[in-house]
């Protein structure tokens, strides 16, 4: 049906847009603990510069979560799996931006930008279910991936988790706007309720060869 595809562009594109504020969120961060003062005025402002892009970008993925789950047929890992994410990621930001009052969170913490990154990396690989035998789709979902593993070095060369958040946005930027892309150019193909025409095998062929 149509409305269902029309409907799945407006989730890919609220998709894109939250991605995009939360690499604006991630840049605001890195800037706010470069030049942070419990009684500056320009810290403050730069604190609630970084609320507005978190809460704008939260409400954007949640609304794009919807519209992906209510239109695409099946793909039932990747719409839990991306709800867990929106969570996770929202719980992450929440403590990045109040650590300093914080006790428990450790920012810098090894076993806490492994353990984001690689269930980062896992949700991206649950997109492939969107059209899982298209070697170019395969190919951007893998490069994706690759990108959010890369997030935990961050933690290596001494940079707060803010860096994993940080690449994790780009990953889904890019995957977003790929998917964007592809559909534009029907090189893959979403099929949502009410079609009729196609149904798809929900399986990667990506390591087969």
């Amino acid at each position: 049906m149509e409305d269902m595809h029309k409907k799945l562009g407006y989730g890919l594109n609220l998709g894109l847009a939250g991605n995009i504020m939360f690499i604006i969120f991630s840049a605001v961060c890195y800037i706010y603990y470069l030049i942070y003062k419990p009684d500056s005025t320009f810290s403050k402002i730069l604190e609630i510069t970084a609320y507005v892009f978190e809460f704008s970008g939260f409400a954007s993925l949640i609304v794009s979560d919807i519209l992906i789950s209510k239109t695409a047929r099946m793909r039932n890992w990747l719409k839990i799996g991306f709800t867990a994410y929106i969570i996770t990621e929202a719980v992450m930001m929440t403590l990045e931006l109040n650590s300093y009052r914080i006790d428990f969170y450790e920012p810098y913490s090894m076993l806490l930008a492994i353990i984001h990154s690689v269930f980062s990396a896992a949700v991206c690989f649950s997109f492939l279910t969107l059209d899982p035998d298209k070697k170019p789709y395969e190919v951007i979902t893998i490069i994706c991936i690759g990108i959010m593993l890369g997030g935990m070095m961050g933690n290596v060369i001494g940079i707060r988790i803010y860096f994993s958040i940080f690449t994790n946005a780009i990953a889904f930027t890019l995957l977003f706007a790929s998917i964007k892309y592809m559909l534009k150019r029907e090189i893959i193909e979403i099929d949502c309720y009410g079609d009729r025409a196609r149904v798809a095998e929900y399986k990667s062929t990506f390591f087969e060869e």
